[in-house]
């Protein structure tokens, strides 16, 4: 039976209070979900802390959805993957479509934020995935390889989480018009052989866990892990809500 890996980026959606709120009763409610199953819950970064002294104790990993590469310094706005170690920290986001696209990203600053999670002993969970246009366009494997190796170039891994979340099937937001294009669990087991394809030429060693994300629901979830080159799964917008985030681990 493999491990499975549910992990939950919270973005934007909840205030302090409310991350904290969530953030014990998932502690409360989890207390004996399954040793097979590895969870990591990503706050925002005022909420950070708390949420992280409260989930430790019952055994789940946090991490910063962002991180800036430099350790300390004149940077307004920025925090370094150093501070979230010290904070507790066990992984971080880097390189997420919302990092990329909304905020102008490059491939050469998600290096970099590799670069900084291996030197603090954060394991990376590397986001890629393509746009609707890209996709139509024919572009996907391009895409995907070029995020991959701009992502990896000149590092030393040992650990490594990539997040397969096509653009165009990521949620907007909690209600039902603003959940993504569904992907196909086949179109996602396809594009997960590509990506362990991609890594292993890259680092033949290394043994990548893969996530899906792109609307994962209570209803779908099961589906995906079904596939064997799927792990786990990276849900946005569903885990911000405790009844379809613990209905989300029930159906694992």
């Amino acid at each position: 039976m493999k491990k499975i890996y549910l992990f939950a980026n919270w973005k934007m959606y909840l205030d302090y209070d409310e991350s904290n709120i969530l953030a014990n009763a998932i502690a409360l409610a989890v207390k004996d979900f399954s040793p097979n199953t590895e969870m990591a819950i990503f706050p925002s970064s005022i909420a950070f802390y708390p949420v992280c002294q409260v989930l430790s104790d019952v055994g789940i990993g946090c991490g910063p959805q962002n991180v800036y590469w430099t350790e300390k310094g004149g940077y307004t706005g920025e925090v370094s993957a150093e501070i979230y170690k010290m904070a507790g920290a066990k992984y971080s986001l880097v390189g997420h479509s919302e990092r990329r696209y909304v905020f102008g990203e490059t491939e050469e600053e998600i290096n970099k934020k590799m670069q900084s999670c291996l030197d603090w002993n954060l394991t990376p969970v590397l986001c890629v995935g393509e746009t609707r246009e890209q996709r139509n366009s024919g572009e996907t494997d391009a895409i995907i390889k070029e995020q991959i190796t701009s992502a990896l170039k000149d590092l030393d891994l040992k650990d490594l989480v990539i997040a397969y979340e096509p653009v165009w099937a990521i949620s907007k937001g909690v209600g039902k018009d603003q959940v993504g294009q569904h992907c196909d669990d086949s179109e996602a087991e396809k594009m997960h052989k590509f990506i362990i394809k991609e890594v292993t030429a890259l680092f033949p060693a290394v043994k990548p866990i893969l996530l899906f994300g792109g609307s994962v629901r209570p209803d779908t979830v099961k589906y995906y892990l079904k596939m064997p080159h799927i792990d786990g799964v990276l849900v946005g917008a569903a885990s911000t809500k405790l009844d379809s985030w613990l209905k989300i681990i029930q159906a694992v």
